[in-house]
């Protein structure tokens, strides 16, 4: 029973949550929902505009219908006699193969027969020779079958007819994969007398992912029940002269598409991951170039030649992960490059495995160190960890062209991390909840007064004021609480003790508790009664807050010393700073308190967490320090800017009272440590030095050798490597 108490000990809540996390979130990428797998594709498109594809191989080249061509040859559609022109100047140019990114589904509006039907007031023997003509597709598919032409068809979601054979034959080696490819009810032909003429067809349709990005351009699918190929991939079997695809495929789907010399890798649907590279108007000629013969024939000559639009009304636009606006015909030649450079993505089969594995082992790690390592060391392994994820995937995928998802293992031990960080959080407020409970009705008896007089002030409000704030907090009282963990009424015994001397030493000198946060304390003077000597009476309360806290060691150093138990000193520090804030009753309509807001609260709480940094037990600000004048002993420790803020502020800390500030020892030291933070600030750091030595006589009766090590060690720093030309004193703080 002692072992399993002491597993229990160990093992926690903290772990045991997290371990319940780390399952959830296991299944929760087996179910990979939408918004995983939109913030997996997103940083995979990240990676691709950090580094996108470089196109060294340019094997295709776009015929461009564009302004320019439909300024010079008409309007869309063209005649398909002027598009067997182009068809034939770009044959004896010597195109390996033209295909079209076009679909020619209906007959040419244009042709004789047609158009002699359609014009009004024709006599019917001018009719008649029209008829004669020959049919503007006929003469297509006649330049069509002088070359090699591959044709685009496009997947429907309305059936339309029976299913059509298909353009080529398949060979399956594996399980037959139809049930994993992309199905389309029907499908858009072009006229039979174009595919009958054509070497090829295949499918134009891209399905772009549910963010309307296209990342991914399948290689084959079923449209009208025919297993169609994508007309790029017919293109090269056409060029390659082959007779049929071989499919490649197991128990997951699709595992490559291949032809002769060429093994095209797919996922699991068949479809082809791109790496995409920039837009070129290289890969770009215009139609009305080579209709008027300027175009070289190096430029066509052995090329994958697409012809299709960039025209403004015409063109198909696709959003790609490096461009919101590409042509979908620039697509179909970037498919081409991918391809025959050998420069496509893949996302491996494993890769869902390989994730879960290594979030899995990080998790696990996280949840037996993260409550064993102190926070410092945690930062720095989540960094190393984090640094490892993130490069191990940009390797793969920089390198290896591999996409394995670096976001998941990262999101998983993040929330770990967050899980046990809060779990402590909460066991330790737990403790505080008992000082919280006992004092969380606390008010002043100014406030109480006032309430009785004119409970009208009972609503959501507050009045502008200049006031003083102040906060207090123990340091260390982690580990205070550490020693009563098996005796808690202790605790609130101590806080009790520990409290009430300084609520009455703020309640004594005219202050208003505003919060108990469990150790700390929150206050401010001149709300809601008047007090124009506010920043005299705050220092006060301050000086007598420390004094009282040094009755209550001794007090208890005495009782521990009695009973054999460790002492461990209370130290408490103190932030006060003066300033404009709105103070009223502030909440809902149901629940509200009597408090204090503005820019001079944030920065009385920052102040008090530097008092520990600077190894005083009061900082004020500036504006608190000049309206007590000489009825305090103040020494200047800083300029300073505080995390979140730009405008530095000159803060101080109280040594003493009127008496101290008429002491020989007090004058002395605030004029050597005046004279040290002159020649500080104007860069006179040899004279720095040399006055800092007597600044450590002079801090020894009032406890200043820390800040004295402060300014030792900047000054031998400054020394070292000067600062900068625009440095102008201000030290600015990294922490709260």
């Amino acid at each position: 029973m002692r072992i399993i108490r002491r597993f229990g000990r160990w093992f926690g809540v903290g772990r045991a949550v997290s371990f319940v996390l780390l399952g959830a979130l296991v299944m929760l990428r087996i179910a990979d929902p939408a918004p995983l797998e939109a913030l997996r594709s997103r940083t995979f498109d990240l990676y691709q505009r950090i580094k996108p594809r470089e196109a060294a191989l340019r094997p295709a080249v776009i015929v461009d219908i564009d302004e320019a061509s439909l300024k010079a040859h008409g309007q869309w559609p063209w005649p398909r006699t002027l598009l067997a022109d182009l068809n034939t100047k770009l044959t004896r140019l010597g195109a390996a193969v033209i295909a079209y990114d076009i679909i020619f589904a209906e007959p040419d509006r244009m042709s004789p027969g047609i158009a002699a039907g359609s014009f009004r007031n024709l006599d019917p023997a001018t009719r008649e020779e029209l008829r004669k003509l020959p049919d503007n597709d006929a003469v297509f598919a006649e330049a069509m079958r002088a070359s090699r032409v591959v044709l685009g068809e496009s997947g429907h979601h309305l059936p339309d007819g029976a299913a059509k054979p298909p353009p080529v034959g398949f060979a399956m080696i594996g399980p037959d994969p139809r049930r994993v490819l992309l199905n389309y009810p029907g499908l858009i032909g072009n006229l039979p007398v174009l595919e009958q003429a054509a070497a090829g067809r295949g499918m134009l349709t891209m399905q772009p992912e549910p963010d309307g990005i296209v990342r991914r351009v399948p290689m084959l699918m079923i449209a009208q029940d025919t297993l169609m190929p994508a007309m790029t991939l017919d293109m090269l079997r056409v060029v390659t002269r082959a007779t049929a695809f071989r499919v490649n495929s197991d128990a997951a789907g699709v595992r490559s598409v291949a032809i002769p010399a060429l093994d095209i890798p797919t996922d699991g649907q068949g479809q082809l991951w791109l790496h995409f590279a920039p837009y070129d108007a290289n890969r770009y000629v215009s139609a009305k170039d080579v209709l008027d013969g300027r175009v070289p024939p190096e430029r066509i000559a052995r090329k994958l030649v697409l012809v299709g639009t960039s025209s403004v009304g015409l063109r198909d636009i696709k959003a790609t992960p490096i461009d919101p606006a590409m042509s979908g015909v620039e697509v179909h030649a970037q498919v081409l490059e991918s391809i025959l450079s050998k420069s496509a993505l893949a996302r491996p089969g494993y890769a869902i495995g390989a994730e879960l594995v290594t979030a899995v082992l990080f998790g696990l790690a996280i949840i037996a160190l993260g409550p064993i390592l102190g926070a410092a060391t945690m930062v720095g392994l989540g960094a190393l960890v984090s640094a490892a994820i993130l490069g191990g995937s940009w390797y793969l995928f920089a390198q290896q062209r591999m996409m394995l998802d670096a976001t998941f293992p990262l999101l998983a031990t993040f929330l770990i991390y967050l899980t046990l960080i809060f779990t402590n959080y909460f066991r330790e407020q737990l403790q505080r909840h008992r000082i919280r409970t006992a004092f969380g009705q606390y008010l002043s008896p100014e406030l109480v007064s006032e309430l009785a007089q004119s409970h009208e002030t009972l609503t959501l409000g507050g009045e502008d004021r200049n006031m003083s704030i102040m906060f207090s907090d123990v340091r260390g009282f982690t580990t205070i609480s550490e020693l009563y963990k098996d005796d808690p009424q202790g605790l609130t015994t101590l806080m009790n003790n520990f409290l009430t001397p300084l609520t009455n030493a703020i309640i004594d000198n005219h202050g208003t508790i505003d919060k108990y946060i469990g150790d700390a304390i929150m206050a401010f003077w001149n709300a809601p009664l008047t007090d124009k000597d506010h920043e005299v009476h705050a220092c006060a309360a301050a000086l007598e807050m420390l004094r009282r806290v040094e009755v209550l060691n001794e007090q208890r150093e005495k009782s521990a010393a009695a009973s054999g138990q460790r002492f461990i000193p209370i130290k408490i520090g103190i932030g006060i700073n003066t300033g404009r804030c709105v103070v009223g009753n502030m909440g809902s309509d149901l629940r509200f308190n009597y408090s204090v807001l503005g820019d001079c609260v944030n920065l009385a709480s920052r102040l008090e967490g530097q008092s520990k940094n600077y190894g005083v037990g009061i900082i004020i600000g500036s504006s608190t320090a000049k309206a007590i004048g000489d009825n305090f002993a103040t020494l200047e420790l800083d300029m300073i800017t505080v995390k979140g803020k730009t405008e530095p502020e000159t803060v101080y800390t109280v040594l003493g009272a009127a008496d101290v500030a008429r002491s020989e020892a007090y004058l002395q030291a605030r004029a050597v440590f005046g004279e040290m933070l002159a020649a500080y600030r104007q860069q006179d750091f040899d004279a720095a030095e040399k006055t800092i030595l007597r600044c450590r006589e002079a801090a020894g009766p009032f406890g200043l050798d820390r800040l004295v090590d402060i300014y030792t060690l900047r000054i031998a720093g400054f020394q070292k490597e000067a600062p900068p030309a625009d440095w102008n004193g201000v030290f600015a703080l990294e922490t709260k």
